[in-house]
């Protein structure tokens, strides 16, 4: 039963990873037909906070069980962790705007090592040799995803920019998510993490578009992004972690980087060579290295 259990833990962790590493390549399809990054953002939030919502009803009427009720001060914490996760929204779409995707991706997995860096900061502990290796292997992995070695390869300095601070926002987001309101549902942390988000987005999308906003965007990208980015992964994560455990389900949740690369390779027509895959697997190893425990005799 316990081996059951983990086999579809693996299984909703890894659907759930693979949903978020389709997002950007549908993103930068968005830019090609005109939408702006606002249009994209506001799209997402307002369709992902309407299913989100709905969840939250069915659940309510659903199931006979009560549920802990979130605190005024449970849903002041968590809208206040959910700017965060409007700020990764924006600054993830930003740069996937300004260099390819499967650079941005790379650059958002830049997570592990500002995790340790965080936790160092926060627990006023240094991390361990084994956290140390990770991140060495991480930052010569990037060297080599990116493929800055290479003297014809110019990234636009304000992807890099965009996409490093996406993943400080999503390091933020990670932590804050993991200690706040944790006896409170699923639903009902994300729900209010997401109108958190909104006002960030929100207020992103009312100082940046100063054309009129196209609605299609709603008929177009709007549900897909909502659906596989604020919606669908949150759920079947949340749902999987506690079968795999946080090491096992980190592991498993790497798979967004590969997917993503491959959905920008495969749509996007983005090329990329050998070197960048060997940078890729690098990455995926560190996090392996840094979630597996090793037997101390």
């Amino acid at each position: 039963m316990l081996k059951n259990n983990m086999i579809k833990g693996v299984f909703l962790v890894g659907l759930g990873a693979t949903s978020y590493g389709m997002l950007a390549t549908f993103v930068k399809l968005a830019y090609k037909d005109g939408f702006t990054t606002a249009e994209v953002t506001s799209s997402q939030f307002i369709y992902g906070i309407l299913g989100v919502l709905l969840i939250n009803i069915f659940q309510k009427f659903r199931f006979n069980t009560p549920t802990i009720k979130a605190t005024s001060m449970n849903i002041l914490q968590l809208m206040l962790a959910g700017t965060s996760l409007g700020m990764t929204s924006v600054f993830y779409y930003l740069c996937v705007k300004y260099i390819n995707v499967s650079i941005a991706i790379v650059l958002l997995m830049q997570t592990v090592w500002m995790g340790v860096l965080l936790e160092w900061f926060l627990d006023k502990k240094a991390p361990s040799l084994q956290k140390i290796i990770s991140v060495g292997i991480v930052l010569v992995g990037t060297i080599l995803a990116t493929n800055i070695l290479k003297s014809e390869i110019e990234l636009d300095w304000r992807g890099i920019v965009w996409g490093m601070l996406a993943a400080a926002s999503f390091t933020t987001t990670m932590f804050t998510a993991n200690k706040i309101a944790l006896g409170v549902s699923s639903a009902q942390r994300s729900l209010y993490m997401l109108l958190g988000g909104a006002v960030i987005v929100f207020g992103f999308s009312i100082a940046t578009q100063v054309t009129p906003f196209n609605l299609n965007i709603f008929k177009d990208y709007g549900i897909f992004l909502a659906l596989f980015g604020t919606i669908i992964p949150p759920l079947l994560m949340n749902a999987g972690f506690p079968h795999t455990g946080l090491g096992l389900g980190s592991i498993v949740s790497s798979l967004e980087l590969p997917v993503s690369v491959m959905m920008a390779f495969m749509i996007l027509n983005e090329q990329v060579v050998a070197l960048q895959w060997i940078g890729i697997i690098l990455i995926i190893m560190a996090i392996v290295i840094m979630n597996i425990k090793f037997n101390k005799k």
